[in-house]
């Protein structure tokens, strides 16, 4: 009965929350606030006195793949792809210079943020530095340039080392969005590798197309035809979203103003979404990345061949101690593909040491590298999927 009453009071918060929201829009437009069109009549999404925009996704190649993947395995790595190997810490770091830097008040909304994503119980974990050299995620608050992340480990893999890996372009405090949390939120999602719930290809939306490409090419985003695609038209393929179900409630989803859906109908007059994670987007999270109490380790010796049998999107967790120090290499064997990381305990602090990715090639994953006598090492290993029959197993020699 007390879930039930929780469950009660999280729904009555979150409509009291969208009515506030509401409230406050009606407010804007009869008092003819700072930031409306001179005919009051600005329906540009996020329109308001702060010139609120949405999260504008940096445009990253496709993968390209040989005529040898097959659309099946294709689909696998696409879907697993951007996701980190669960047990992974991120270390992000504000930076503290010029036009990036952000003043103390939206620094505490990120950090509460990542406290937000933390509460699902998911085994990803982050830490704040105080050194950009040991941070994968770099945020900035540089006015004007949107609110965005690279998508999962883009963030390693594209950006230079010192580059903003995630930006907020306006003042959060004055983001009505969940009360100033939902905009670092959604771009924390995109981080931990989740794209926006909108682009679902199961969502069935119809777009008005040439309103969203006017809409938003308008104030307060200003977006070119191109952006639009990417952020709101471009539906994703179906091996790139977790599921077949449609969240309209997802932290990950967009707002919408009237005019812009067909269909389904219920969304003619705009869609909405509640304040916060929702159910669906704590289980996503806690999917791929599951908590470390549900996370054992298998003693990986030299020369004993140990299986990997995993289904695609699974993990298992090898723990390496030496009893000499000297190079050492790391294999996975079999018609797989995989993404292999080793970490060094230093401390209770697991820091990276080496790491392979074999997905889309017949090769296998490893590594080669020198191993400390009696320091603790551990293993990570994602399948993707067995694209060929027989076994898959790693070998330390």
């Amino acid at each position: 009965m007390a879930k039930n009453d929780d469950a009660m009071e999280e729904v009555i918060r979150r409509l009291e929350s969208r009515l506030a929201k509401l409230e406050q829009a009606v407010h804007h437009s009869q008092t003819g606030s700072a930031g409306s069109q001179s005919s009051g009549t600005d329906t540009s999404p996020g329109a308001s006195p702060m010139d609120i925009g949405h999260c504008t996704l940096p445009q990253v190649p496709d993968r390209k793949f040989g005529s040898d993947v097959s659309p099946f395995r294709e689909s696998l790595i696409r879907y697993i792809g951007k996701k980190w190997v669960n047990g992974t810490k991120l270390k992000y770091y504000f930076i503290e210079d010029g036009v990036d830097r952000g003043n103390a008040a939206n620094v505490d909304l990120v950090r509460r943020a990542f406290d937000a994503w933390k509460e699902v119980g998911i085994g990803i974990e982050f830490e704040e530095t105080s050194s950009i050299d040991n941070a994968q995620v770099r945020i900035g608050f540089r006015r004007g340039d949107g609110a965005w992340s690279y998508v999962g480990r883009d963030v390693i893999d594209i950006p230079g080392r010192y580059e903003r890996t995630m930006n907020f372009g306006w003042d959060l405090t004055r983001d009505p969005r969940g009360g100033g949390l939902d905009t670092p939120i959604h771009e924390i999602g995109h981080t931990l590798g989740f794209p926006h719930e909108h682009q679902n290809p199961f969502a069935g939306i119809v777009w008005n197309e040439e309103v969203v490409y006017r809409t938003f090419g308008g104030p307060p985003n200003n977006w070119p035809r191109d952006q639009v695609y990417h952020n709101i038209l471009r539906k994703l393929s179906t091996s790139e979203v977790e599921g077949s179900n449609w969240d309209p409630n997802s932290i990950m989803h967009y707002a919408f103003p009237a005019g812009l859906i067909d269909q389904p109908i219920q969304y003619r007059n705009g869609l909405t979404p509640m304040d916060g994670l929702t159910d669906t987007d704590r289980e996503r999270a806690r999917t791929f990345y599951p908590a470390k109490a549900a996370r054992k380790f298998t003693v990986l010796k030299p020369f004993q061949l140990e299986s990997l049998s995993l289904k695609p999107g699974e993990q298992k967790n090898f723990e390496i101690i030496p009893e000499r120090s000297d190079e050492f290499t790391i294999q996975t064997f079999g018609r797989s593909d995989s993404v292999m990381v080793l970490f060094e305990d230093v401390n209770g602090e697991e820091v990276f040491v080496a790491g392979d990715d074999d997905s889309g090639t017949n090769l296998n994953a490893k590594i080669t590298t020198r191993l400390v006598q009696g320091r603790r090492y551990v293993l990570r290993i994602r399948l993707y999927l067995n694209w060929a029959s027989g076994d898959t197993a790693v070998l330390l020699w």
